[in-house]
């Protein structure tokens, strides 16, 4: 009778202890659920501002390649213009070294004023 009694017991314990596990299973899969919400929503919100952000940074990305192309392009006509005013010094230079010559040969061809008036 001890013994029957005893197996009884055993049953009763291993049926409790199943009802006990499939409750707890059932629990942490609940929790589990509603645990993975907040961190399903974290993770969304996190993406979302992660995406932003990276639209931003594009976005200035290209501000910034429209700001160098307007620098160069504002250098090269600074660039055109040094070199347009270098030639045209040259130029006139040339111009005025011509001027020059002329004028000191136009002088040797007068004749000397200075003796004229002393004469």
């Amino acid at each position: 009778e001890l013994w029957i009694s005893l197996e009884e017991h055993q049953d009763a314990l291993e049926l409790i202890m199943s009802k006990y596990r499939q409750q707890m299973l059932q629990l942490l899969q609940g929790r589990k659920g509603e645990d993975a919400e907040p961190v399903l929503e974290v993770h969304q919100d996190n993406c979302v501002e992660i995406e932003s952000q990276i639209n931003r940074i594009f976005e200035m990305g290209e501000v910034m390649r429209k700001a160098v192309q307007v620098d160069d392009d504002q250098f090269f006509k600074v660039q055109e213009k040094l070199a347009q005013l270098e030639l045209e010094n040259k130029e006139l230079r040339e111009l005025l070294s011509i001027s020059k010559e002329s004028v000191e040969v136009g002088k040797e061809d007068l004749p000397d004023v200075d003796a004229q008036v002393t004469k």
